[in-house]
């Protein structure tokens, strides 16, 4: 009995001991979750460590005459770390003495919330013991200067708790200006366009690295444990930003005011290849134009009529005509194995080849390539192979788009047509810069160049890579045919027959052809309705010694006014040629015709600041206005008459014209009338919705496009 109650105490005992050690660690266990769960947990995180990629400052890209054309600018993530030891010390007195003063300066600052609320969010993460509290992000460098001196925070990091995360933000200063050409710069390079993404390798430099810790559900630097990366190399470019900024604006003009759909223009040097500028817009579903496409190197198209002097170039090549050789045009209109080929003025009879080119008649060419190359079809091919028109321009840029097609022999789609569709520029798909690539090569004598964007990789002020002009074709075509194209194409502007006769200026000599191409619109087929029209000119000058040559491309709208190629991309390319000419080319004081100018100018202004000018200037007006404080100016012939605008009046509730008015007297008047007004761009109003005599309401708001 002894034994067995000596074998129970014993049990007994064990059982004891059991429900006391488990008691010990239940009890433990709580108190290490409830009451050191904070401190364990923060252990935890203060080991979760890990380097993260630091991106290095990427290169700058400027313009030829030292403009920055993208940069990469200083922005600022702002955080708090609310367990700082010099936050919390003393019960946090110096958080608490500090806060009215911060969250009134932060409220001034950012202009986003109270100062109430301000001290709200702030006092609520010192409560909840926030690590890596996000108070503001993408704050400007000119912020941050400022914020550095608001109490609290100049009391440095240890103290305030505030956690400074510099980064780079990437910004075009021109805005508009060669944007798409210049590229985005976004986080994955692989949605980079244009020269950000071509010269990516160069512009990013190599990545550093920073040891981060793992605090609060985010990573907090750890300071002083950071490898520095290696900053980006700068891009100089070919792109000038004077004649930028002038192709910009006249392709402005012209696509704004003609309604058109898109529209390009690249200004070349012509010994060179060097593009000194390349404009493009596209329209947008408001209404308004931006860079949206490069419509120069990635847009394929049939060319039209600009195409002709490829057709020009074979035939006189291969001996079969001259460019005094007569051609019947037949009265404009002739089939083609059932399909009409027409001009766009009919009657023409028997003329020359260079006044068929001069007069852009469809049907000579047609004719003429029918009758030379309809059973040798390859012999015209390899003209156009020669030129590289059925190969990419290999410009600094790509675009998935921009492949050429040019038809062979052998192709499916081949036909008895297609010979005397593709003579006057049709069942082909060309780009612009392809197109340009030609012309410039008639200009140089026959040497094709291959067109580029940059000039040289910089470091550190110093250049560790250039690039020279590059000869693709030594010679298109031999110089007896040179000088008989050349001879074409100034006839197409200063004969009294050719296309371009609007555009001829007696100071210097241009060299060109227009381009007026049926394209189908949304793809539904050449139908009536359906179609709309291309505009071209393509031409260099001075002709007799050619500095530049330009091609202007623009596709119009359903809805445009203006059609052909001399009214619309003639205009534009004489506008740029105007620019260039006065600036870089001209030697002397520019001498004012002397005929009357007889082109209309319209301008708003206010009435006080008109009379100031045309009377400081001694210039004849006439003030036909009766009152009100606006007026348009409309000269015309040397003389010049002021009216009243329409619309402009404050009590008549319908919006007013403010195309072609500055900035800030578009806005004055707007505003005074009760508008909303926002603004993009820079520079001349060139559009506006809601467009002018249309109905508003005060507070209704208005979008204007500044070129």
């Amino acid at each position: 009995m002894e034994i067995k109650k000596d074998i129970l105490w014993r049990v007994y005992l064990c059982f004891i001991g059991i429900i006391i050690l488990g008691t010990v660690v239940v009890g433990k266990a709580f108190y290490i979750q409830r009451v050191q769960g904070k401190y364990f947990k923060g252990m935890g995180d203060s080991m979760h460590l890990k380097y993260m990629a630091v991106d290095a400052e990427r290169g700058t890209i400027y313009s030829e005459d030292g403009n920055m054309l993208s940069t990469s600018v200083p922005i600022f993530d702002i955080y708090i770390d609310f367990l700082a030891d010099g936050l919390r010390e003393k019960e946090g007195k110096r958080f608490k003495e500090n806060v009215d003063s911060l969250s009134i300066c932060l409220a001034n600052l950012f202009q986003d919330k109270t100062a109430n609320e301000y001290k709200k969010e702030l006092q609520l993460a010192y409560k909840n013991e926030d690590r890596y509290y996000a108070l503001k992000k993408k704050i400007s460098f000119d912020q941050y200067q400022q914020l550095r001196d608001f109490p609290l925070v100049r009391l440095g990091k240890n103290k305030s708790g505030f956690i400074i995360d510099p980064r780079d933000k990437r910004i075009n200063p021109y805005i508009l200006l060669a944007n798409r050409t210049v590229g985005l710069s976004r986080l994955n390079s692989s949605k980079n366009v244009g020269l950000e993404q071509s010269y990516d390798s160069f512009l990013r430099g190599t990545t550093g690295e920073r040891l981060m810790r793992y605090v609060a559900g985010s990573y907090m630097p750890v300071e002083g444990a950071e490898l520095e990366p290696e900053n980006g190399k700068d891009i100089i470019t070919t792109l000038d930003t004077y004649m930028q900024d002038v192709a910009e604006n006249a392709l402005m003009r012209m696509v704004a005011g003609n309604n058109s759909l898109h529209g390009t223009a690249i200004i070349m040097e012509t010994a060179t290849g060097k593009i000194k500028a390349i404009a493009n817009l596209g329209k947008q579903p408001d209404g308004t134009y931006t860079e949206d496409l490069n419509y120069g190197i990635g847009k394929r198209t049939e060319p039209g009529s600009i195409f002709k002097a490829v057709t020009l170039m074979s035939l006189l090549e291969d001996k079969y005509v001259d460019i005094n050789t007569k051609v019947d045009c037949e009265g404009g209109v002739k089939y083609f194995h059932g399909l009409r080929i027409a001009d766009s003025h009919l009657g023409t009879g028997v003329i020359t080849v260079q006044d068929a080119f001069a007069r852009s008649s469809n049907v000579a060419f047609a004719k003429l390539a029918d009758q030379y190359y309809h059973d040798q079809p390859a012999k015209f091919i390899e003209h156009i192979h020669r030129l590289r028109l059925d190969t990419l321009t290999g410009v600094d840029i790509t675009a998935s788009s921009g492949f050429p097609i040019v038809k062979k022999a052998n192709s499916k789609t081949w036909s008895g047509t297609t010979i005397p569709f593709m003579a006057h520029g049709y069942e082909v798909l060309e780009t612009p810069l392809n197109m340009l690539m030609v012309y410039n090569a008639i200009a140089n004598n026959g040497k094709m160049m291959k067109p580029y964007l940059v000039n040289s990789i910089r470091e550190y002020g110093i250049d560790v890579k250039t690039f020279q002009p590059e000869v693709v074709v030594e010679k298109i075509c031999s110089d007896e045919t040179l000088a008989q194209l050349k001879a074409c194409m100034i006839a197409v502007v200063d004969s009294a027959h050719g296309t371009a006769h609007k555009i001829y200026d007696s100071l210097y000599s241009i060299a060109g052809k227009t381009g007026t191409a049926v394209t189908a619109l949304n793809n539904k087929g050449y139908n009536k309705g359906n179609k709309i029209y291309q505009a071209s000119f393509i031409g260099f000058f001075p002709a007799e010694k050619p500095l530049y040559t330009i091609a202007v491309v623009i596709q119009n709208s359903n809805e445009s006014k203006l059609i052909y190629g001399a009214d619309v991309s003639g205009t534009v390319f004489k506008e740029i040629s105007d620019r260039i000419y006065s600036r870089f080319v001209g030697t002397g004081k520019y001498i004012a015709p002397s005929k009357a100018d007889t082109s209309n100018y319209n301008y708003y202004g206010l009435k006080n600041e008109l009379n100031s000018i045309y009377s400081d200037l001694k210039m004849p007006f006439m003030d036909s206005a009766v009152g009100g404080y606006w007026r348009t100016a409309n000269m015309k012939s040397n003389s010049t008459v002021l009216n009243t605008p329409v619309y402009f009046s404050n009590s008549t509730p319908i919006t007013p014209n403010v195309i072609g008015m500055g900035l800030k007297d578009a806005v004055y008047l707007l505003e005074n009338k009760g508008f909303k007004v926002t603004i993009s761009g820079k520079g001349k109003v060139v559009n506006q919705l809601p467009i002018a005599g249309t109905a508003f309401k005060k507070g209704q708001p208005i979008a204007l496009v500044l070129n």
